[in-house]
Formats: structure tokens, C-alpha cells, sequence
């Protein structure tokens, strides 16, 4: 097992999303998945039907003691629920980055802001906060069209304005912006790597016609997360991870009657069928 991935981000009782998809996906990929829950759900495929917030100081002695003990290569951020966790997660994080055994530490920001319905997971003062003090902290950034536009204020139609909004929040401070095009119509799905200097990287994969896409996002930056605490190089980290999550939605189970989960398991069963 190469590579420790520490996990910031709430828990889905489906098993979908969330905390359970994300350590899924990072122990499928081969690497060692720790843990700081940052909030309980209550859902399944049909929707979120109750949350409890987990404290910010226990949100930040989960993550002080992963980093005190068992280190990490990488942390990936996800349901952040207000400005003072989003805070505190940045504090751990900077800290950690500061002590000597932690210097190559990569951060991967998923901001969870928009729900699959559309409803806003973030008030005013999250989102500047998020912008503030995680971004500039991230190795790369992974927004979806709403939210890069909500994080940008920028309208997204096509190729060129994904790059757009990428730039824009290279502006605020991230080293690197994945901007994903699940959301515009077409064909293929086209999502851009946006780092400073270099030309965009559009990386183009076929649509898949399916409900069962609960936790696209969680599972994609995880994975993310997993090449880069491996040792990877960004832009192999992202293509592969795009690579690891279209073929999960391609086996997913069927569970569910809304939005299904993906077969994180998928590598684990062609290494055993192999």
C-alpha cells in the first residue's frame, strides 16, 4: 500500500458519496485512506434527509492526530458546512504543511456548494472563506460547472469559458484548476486542466447515459488525491482518476431508485478475475 490520503468531508449513510466513497476509491487505487468527518448525513440515492454538524474542535483533533501519527501525503477536502470549519481545516492544514515531516503535503479542494438539485450548500460567508483561505492553499481545485461559476461569477457555455473560470480561480491563489464539463450537453463530457504557464489540458471522455452517478465528484477527487500522495505527476493523477471513475459508472451495481452509487471496487475485481 503506497501513498496516505487524509479525507475532510462528511459522511453519507448511502455509502455513495461522501467519507465511504472517498475511503472506496483511495483503498482501490491502492493507498491508505484516514479520516476527519466533518459532518453525519442521513440519505440514500433519493436525497439528504437530515444532517448533524460535527463540532469545528473535534473536526480539527481528528485531523491533528492523523497528522501527529500516522502523516499524510494528501488531504482532500469535501462537505466543509460553514465559514468556521472551512477556517479551521485551512489552519490544520497550513500547520501541517509547516512541520518538517509533512512539506510535500497535496490538498485537493472539492467545494461542495451546489446540491444535484440545485439548492446552495454554502452561505455568503462560506464561500468567501473558501476562497480566502482554502483556495490558495489547494494543489488543484475540482468544481463542477455551477460551482465554478458560483466561485468565479462567470457564465459557463462551452470549452473555452471551463478554461476561463479555471484561470480565474488560478487568480485567487490555487496552483491548478480542474473544471469539470459534466454539466454542458454534448456528446463527450469535457473537463479542463488549467494550470499557470502551461497551455489547458482538455481531456475529452465519452457521456454515459445513466442515473447511477451519486458521488462523482467525492470519488474523482479522491482519486485525484490518491495519484498525487503516490507520487504522481498532476496531470497523470487527474487522467487517471477520470479514467477510474468512468469505469465505475460503467459497472455501477444499480442500486437505488434515484441517483445510484459507482462500483469503486471495479479495479479490485479485474485483479481478482485476471
Amino acid at each position: 500500500m503506497r501513498g496516505r490520503v487524509l479525507v475532510v468531508a462528511g459522511s453519507d449513510s448511502g455509502g455513495g458519496a461522501g467519507i465511504q466513497a472517498d475511503i472506496k476509491a483511495i483503498t482501490a487505487l491502492g493507498a491508505y485512506a484516514a479520516t476527519a468527518i466533518t459532518a453525519l448525513t442521513a440519505q440514500n440515492t433519493r436525497g439528504v434527509f437530515g444532517v448533524h454538524p460535527v463540532p469545528v474542535a473535534f473536526i480539527q483533533q481528528q485531523m491533528d492526530l492523523v497528522f501527529s501519527d500516522l502523516g499524510a501525503d494528501a488531504v482532500k477536502t469535501g462537505m466543509l458546512p460553514d465559514a468556521d470549519v472551512i477556517d479551521a481545516v485551512a489552519k490544520a492544514i497550513a500547520h501541517a504543511r509547516g512541520a518538517s515531516n509533512e512539506t510535500q503535503l497535496a490538498l485537493v479542494v472539492d467545494p461542495v456548494m451546489i446540491a444535484k438539485g440545485g439548492a446552495r450548500l454554502m452561505d455568503d460567508r462560506a464561500h468567501a472563506t473558501l476562497l480566502s483561505s482554502l483556495v490558495p492553499l489547494a494543489t488543484i481545485v475540482t468544481p463542477n460547472v455551477p460551482e465554478a461559476e458560483a466561485l468565479t461569477g462567470l457564465k459557463i457555455e462551452g470549452e473555452a469559458s471551463l478554461v476561463d473560470a479555471g484561470r480565474a480561480l488560478l487568480d485567487r491563489g490555487a496552483h491548478a484548476v480542474l473544471v469539470k464539463g459534466g454539466h454542458l450537453a454534448g456528446p463527450d463530457v469535457v473537463d479542463a486542466l488549467v494550470r499557470p504557464g502551461e497551455e489547458p489540458l482538455l481531456i475529452r471522455h465519452r457521456r454515459i447515459d445513466t442515473r447511477h452517478t451519486h458521488g462523482t465528484g467525492c470519488t474523482l477527487a479522491s482519486a485525484i488525491a490518491t495519484g498525487l500522495a503516490q507520487g504522481s505527476p498532476l496531470s497523470t493523477s487527474v487522467e487517471r482518476a477520470i479514467a477510474y471513475v468512468t469505469r465505475a459508472i460503467e459497472t455501477a451495481p444499480g442500486f437505488g431508485a434515484g441517483h445510484g452509487p459507482l462500483n469503486h471496487a471495479w479495479p479490485l475485481e479485474e485483479r481478482t478475475r485476471a
